[in-house]
């Protein structure tokens, strides 16, 4: 049957479903300068977050998900929210900046947006300047 693309949009608000169905910066990348995973051991959903910075400046983000359109979309707000961003300003970044830029996802959701702070926090951490 595949996904539906008639109006279903699932509760997911239009920024949403735009995100889950045309994920931005979706892959892996090659010789990052640091790599984050968060996981949700709960539901399953898994986020490995690649970032290449450059003086001190996130100049790229890609992102592996195995999970909901929630925390694919999610995911895919998060690099365009990384990308152009110093590391400082992107250590602040919190899951509910994330879930705000997608215009709100459902409270059974937020998790997936928390994911994306995890992913951040951890790959910054295993980077080195």
């Amino acid at each position: 049957m595949g996904i539906s693309t008639d109006h279903e949009n699932f509760g997911y608000n239009a920024t949403v479903t735009d995100h889950f169905q045309n994920p931005r910066n979706a892959g892996a990348m090659e010789n990052p300068s640091c790599v984050g995973i968060a996981r949700n051991s709960e539901c399953g959903d898994l986020l490995k977050l690649y970032l290449r910075i450059e003086d001190g400046r996130i100049v790229d983000a890609k992102f592996k998900t195995y999970g909901c359109g929630a925390a694919i979309a999610s995911s895919s707000m998060l690099t365009e929210l990384l990308i152009g961003r110093s590391v400082e300003e992107a250590k602040r970044i919190t899951n509910l900046e994330v879930a705000e830029a997608l215009g709100g996802l459902p409270e059974r959701k937020l998790h997936c947006s928390v994911l994306a702070q995890e992913a951040t926090s951890a790959a910054l951490a295993s980077w080195s300047s």
